[in-house]
């Protein structure tokens, strides 16, 4: 897998897109093409509050999405469709530049500005993204949860997530860290470490998943070769017990963080970084570079 470079539009994820409040188009390098969003935090509710995320949250959100949002939800999301997959939005400014191989929509994607999995009317987002998938007649259309991956042992969510499993769904699971420590440091969560293995274990077991993990430099510090190798090792652990990870992401900062003192790993780091997660946990892995060489 060869993911493309870095391009300014590659560095653009706004949340929002001409009036629309909840839907919006990514030329995403991760899908190797224009990703559908569906953001369902508009008010910036996450278990997470990573150190690298690229929402500002010294800013308030909007009010959280409710059932009364749910009609103005699939409208954006039935016009965003029939905006891509004629290629009109090709022809607009914000796309015009989008590389010819990559002009094609390769999934809906329920992500945005926090834990989608967190938001009320998951559920009923899941619900429409497989309506809409079927009535457009996208059988090659994926939808992709892009999770933290703690709130995935609730009921809810594995139903949502059995939804995803009959629509052509991934599952991206986020895990950045090896240790307790380091995953407090970065991910900066409530939550326990340990819980985020279990879900990503449980829900590997059920369906192949693919693991999405953002490595940076630290007040100038690349991750210990020791946090490195936990990492491979936390990896090793969910495969050994039955997990299917069918592909590990390994990333760098592309767009500007919440705190100054995270910058992006170079490009080599990158490269030996994820060669170093192939050659111990024998997984396919894909390496995707920040801004910066």
């Amino acid at each position: 897998m060869n993911p493309l470079p870095v391009i300014p539009l590659h560095q653009s994820h706004p949340r929002s897109f001409e009036s629309n409040q909840f839907v919006y188009p990514v030329l995403s390098r991760r899908a190797g093409g224009l990703s559908i969003g569906l953001n369902l935090n508009p008010n910036k509710s996450c278990t997470f509050a990573c150190a690298y995320c690229q929402v500002d949250r010294t800013q308030p959100g909007g009010p959280a999405m409710t059932k009364a949002d749910l009609p103005q939800l699939a409208g954006e999301l039935d016009a965003m469709i029939e905006l891509v997959t004629s290629g009109r939005i090709f022809e607009g400014p914000s796309f015009s530049q989008a590389p010819a191989a990559v002009r094609r929509l390769n999934d809906l994607a329920l992500s945005g500005d926090g834990e989608p999995t967190s938001s009320t009317v998951f559920n009923e987002a899941v619900d429409l993204c497989a309506a809409a998938r079927r009535r457009h007649h996208l059988d090659d259309v994926k939808i992709v949860l892009i999770t933290n991956a703690t709130l995935l042992h609730r009921e809810n969510v594995r139903q949502a997530l059995e939804v995803l499993d009959r629509n052509n769904g991934e599952i991206w699971g986020k895990l950045d860290a090896g240790t307790e420590a380091y995953y407090r440091e970065i991910d900066r969560s409530r939550v326990p470490f340990r819980l985020v293995l279990d879900n990503l274990h449980e829900t590997a077991r059920v369906r192949p998943i693919v693991i999405q993990s953002l490595f940076m430099r630290v007040g100038g510090l690349s991750p210990t070769e020791a946090e490195q190798d936990a990492y491979c090792d936390r990896l090793g652990e969910i495969a050994s017990a039955g997990g299917r990870i069918k592909l590990v992401q390994v990333h760098t900062i592309a767009r500007p963080p919440a705190e100054s003192w995270v910058t992006p790993l170079v490009y080599a780091e990158v490269d030996v970084l994820a060669e170093r997660v192939r050659q111990r946990t024998g997984l396919s892995v894909a390496a995707f570079h920040g801004a910066g060489g």
